[in-house]
């Protein structure tokens, strides 16, 4: 059974997400402010971390970049507004994702799996993800297609590492942008069909396409049937 850990001081999100996510199947606890978390997280294992920046005794800030720097574990942050944050912010506290208040508990939970998913293929594999012919190194950024090195933009890399993690999964141009470009990003979603098609070019082969248009939706990285 999959153990979350909730970071919440509002008494009735923290309650509300326990019994959402207990009915899911997850095992849970939850700590109320900024100390408890840390005490919880030091004497538990868990698989994945739900986390309030607005937090008593320790600001949620804090604990992200204490808790990153003992262990990979996904966080998830949970916030009440998204206008000062921006995927630096992000990266800055070592979350892996953040998700706006109030929200929708079944785009929660989906965002939960993914970042389990995540966890689970750089555990399983390391530093090295692959998919039908295509591999990555992520600590040398070498990537490898059909046995043939090739070479990728810091971008184009970005993008197909992205593409990977989320195989067989619909992504709009909206959350490709926001994930490779940042929040922040003002420069409209053209950006994203330009790297498609350029990543295309290096990526599909004559018999075999895999990264595909779904028309009036996005992209998706899948084999052909």
């Amino acid at each position: 059974m999959k153990k979350i850990l909730i970071i919440e001081d509002e008494k009735k999100i923290s309650r509300y997400l326990q019994l959402e996510l207990e009915h899911e199947g997850y095992s849970v606890d939850i700590a109320s402010d900024g100390i408890m978390a840390l005490k919880l997280f030091g004497e538990n294992f868990y698989n994945i971390i739900l986390l309030d920046l607005m937090l008593p005794k320790l600001s949620g800030e804090e604990v992200c970049r204490r808790i990153r720097k003992k262990s990979d574990v996904p966080v998830i942050v949970l916030t009440a507004t998204d206008k000062t944050f921006s995927k630096i912010n992000l990266l800055d506290l070592g979350a892996d994702d953040y998700i706006t208040k109030p929200f929708i508990i079944g785009e929660l939970l989906a965002r939960i799996r993914v970042a389990l998913r995540h966890n689970k293929e750089f555990s399983d594999k390391g530093q090295v993800i692959s998919y039908e012919g295509i591999r990555l190194d992520l600590n040398k950024k070498l990537v490898i297609v059909q046995e043939e090195e090739i070479s990728l933009t810091k971008t184009e890399f970005n993008l197909l590492h992205y593409l990977i993690l989320n195989r067989e999964i619909v992504l709009s141009r909206e959350k490709i942008l926001n994930n490779i470009w940042g929040y922040d990003y003002n420069g409209g979603e053209k950006i994203v069909d330009v790297y498609i098609k350029s990543l295309r070019k290096k990526v599909d082969f004559r018999e075999k396409k895999l990264i595909h248009t779904v028309r009036g939706f996005g992209y998706m990285l899948k084999k052909e049937s």
